[in-house]
Order: C-alpha cells, then structure tokens, then sequence
C-alpha cells in the first residue's frame, strides 16, 4: 500500500542524546507512521561527526552536505521537515532552496539565550542569525502560545502551533496518592489500577523534590540545589555540569542517565518536580511529571505558563522555594487529569497540517524543474 505522504526529517539532534527533541521527534516519527505516512530520518547517526565544543554528548556532522544532498534526492519527498539550525539543517535548507522545494522548520530550542549563556554573544546577533534560517520556511512550528509571542517580538512572522504530546501508559501514577484509594483515584484519572506497582524506593528522606533533564548550564539547576528545602533533592539526568553539580551539592542524589521505565519510576518517586529552567521552549518533562501525579514548582516563565495552571497541577512563584514548598499541596489526580489532554496523535496532525499546507508549491517546484 501506497503511503499517505512520503516525509523526510532532518535533525541534528537524535539519539545517542537524551532530551526533549529527541522524544518529541521519535514519538512524532511513530505516530506519522502509524496514520500510514513513510517517514525518513536524516540524523547525525548517518555521518561522520565530531563532538561539539563545550557539549561533548552532540555530535555535529562533518561536511555533510554532498551526501546529504544525495540522500534527499533519492528520498523524493513528499514533504520535508528541518527540526535544527545545526549543520545537517543549514545542508537541507541549502538544498531545498537551491530546488525550490519547500520545508517547514521548527524552534525547539531557545539557541540565542543558550549562546549567551556559554560566550556571551549579543542575542540580537544570534535572532539575525534564526530568523535568516527560518524565515523561507513555509511554516516554523512552535509548541506554546508564549514562544509565539516572542518570536513575534524578534520579527519572525510565518508561525504555526505544534503541541507536544506525553505516553500516559509509562509515565503513570505508581502506588498511592498520599494514602488514598488507589484504584479510584487512577480508574478516575486514567491510569490502571490494577497494573501499578508500590512507588520504587529511592534513598533520602521525605519530600522527595527531583529534577529531571539535561544537566547544563542553560537549565539553572543551582537555582533549585540552593534551595533550603526539606526532604532529599535529586537531579535525574547526565550532561556537562553533571561532575561539578556533584562535587559542589554532596548531599543531593544524582543518578546520571536513566530511560525507559527506569526515568518513569523516578519520576513517579517525587513529591514534587522542580523546574528551574528559564530558557526552555516548552519543557516536555513538564507533562511527564504530571501524567506521573506529580505537580510541579517552577518559575512564572515560558514553558510552564503554558502548561502548570497555577494552584492548580503546580505552583509557580519568582521564589522558587516557596513554589516547591507549596506544591506539596496540590492535589495529585489534578496533576493526571490534565496530562492526559496532551496526546502525542493531537500534536501530530497538527504537525501534519503544516506540511501539507506547503505541498501546492511543492507541486509548483517540480514542474518548473
């Protein structure tokens, strides 16, 4: 059987990394499959790479455009999407432009405020630079109102929405909801009951305040460690800060990388999920917490104030601490009820939408070729 569209995703980011593009792109990629669409994954796992500077754990491709060229032709897409400003994309924006061929881009990384974090470099220098690689996009594709807005403010003006989405069947409620009745509590809230499993035990006292995500400088987790909170704090994840983080706060717990059911099972340990990021796009660990039946403690900022409603699955507060402190209140069937309003088939005809919103010139290019 003929496939719907024939899709071709290029990416900078891809496994071995662990991190929200990554997920959103794999989870993404099974979905257009299982709606019936052929999908195509151009990654750095397909080039030679190098690791980039002050961020070992990506890979950059090394001069990839001839190949990349080759396989892009070879692919005859129906519809090409380019997730990264790194050098795979720059090669596909290269190529479809030089063909005519349109693509849809997408910003899932707040790159300026990154750059400046790690060398100082001027936001506006590093805004020039995106709103040249996306702006011949038919569509650049953003996960949260807010993001639009401040694209919007820096002169990018051919947006779309693209949600996120979350696995409910593994980030799950484990054991009991602060003693009460499990099997009502999760047959109400979406979860089976009969399948979960006592919380797995992690070291430390009670509350459990946990971090889950990259461990680099851009995420701002000193601003949670510093904090003088009760219980234990445990950072989930590995990245470049990973060794420092450790000798600076001895007496958080850090476990290094964790996937699968094993990152689930942390999750659904915690009292509380702190996100202390500033720059994130959207925090998709932000859903993961709460399809888990954890509310969450962040800053009022981008990300959160598109996801956590207030008082209500999380508490955000500029006083970090007071936000977790009050977060161990909310009540945890709140937190799982709305997780499960973010399905990973919404976001994915949302993205579809986008790319076939720019076939008619596809059309128009292979004619003129």
């Amino acid at each position: 059987k003929k496939p719907n569209m024939n899709i071709v995703i290029v990416s900078d980011a891809w496994y071995p990394q662990i991190n929200g593009v990554v997920r959103t792109l794999e989870r993404t990629r099974d979905e257009l499959v299982r709606l019936g669409h052929a999908v195509t994954m151009v990654a750095p796992d397909r080039f030679r790479t190098l690791p980039c500077p002050t961020y070992p754990e990506i890979r950059l491709s090394l001069f990839p455009n001839t190949k990349l060229r080759a396989m892009l032709t070879a692919a005859e897409p129906d519809a090409l999407h380019i997730a990264t400003e790194g050098p795979l994309g720059l090669a596909a924006r290269a190529w479809a432009l030089k063909k005519g061929f349109p693509f849809t881009t997408s910003f899932h990384t707040q790159f300026p405020e990154y750059v400046k974090l790690r060398t100082g470099i001027p936001l506006g220098l590093s805004y020039r630079f995106m709103r040249w690689f996306h702006g011949p996009a038919a569509t650049v594709m953003v996960a949260t109102p807010t993001l639009k807005r401040n694209l919007e403010k820096w002169g990018f003006t051919n947006l779309g929405m693209w949600s996120r989405g979350v696995n409910t069947e593994l980030f799950r409620p484990r054991g009991k909801f602060h003693g009460d009745d499990l099997g009502q509590r999760q047959s109400e809230s979406g979860a089976n009951p009969e399948r979960d499993e006592p919380k797995p035990f992690l070291d430390g006292n009670r509350p459990i305040f946990l971090y889950m995500g990259r461990v680099a400088v851009e995420k701002n987790i000193e601003a949670f460690l510093k904090l003088d909170l009760p219980g234990t704090k445990y950072v989930v994840g590995g990245g470049p800060d990973l060794d420092m983080l450790r000798r600076k706060y001895p007496a958080a717990r850090f476990t290094g990388y964790k996937t699968g059911e094993e990152l689930a099972r942390h999750m659904a340990t915690a009292d509380v999920f702190v996100f202390p990021s500033l720059t994130d796009t959207f925090g998709l660990v932000l859903i993961e917490a709460l399809a888990c039946g954890v509310p969450v403690a962040a800053f009022p900022v981008q990300g959160p104030i598109d996801i956590v409603e207030n008082g209500v699955t999380g508490c955000l507060d500029e006083n970090l601490e007071t936000a977790a402190m009050k977060a161990l209140q909310i009540d945890p069937e709140r937190c799982r009820r709305q997780a499960l309003l973010y399905t990973w088939e919404a976001c994915t005809r949302q993205f579809l939408t986008h790319l076939e919103a720019a076939r008619p010139s596809r059309e128009r290019a292979l004619a003129a070729s």
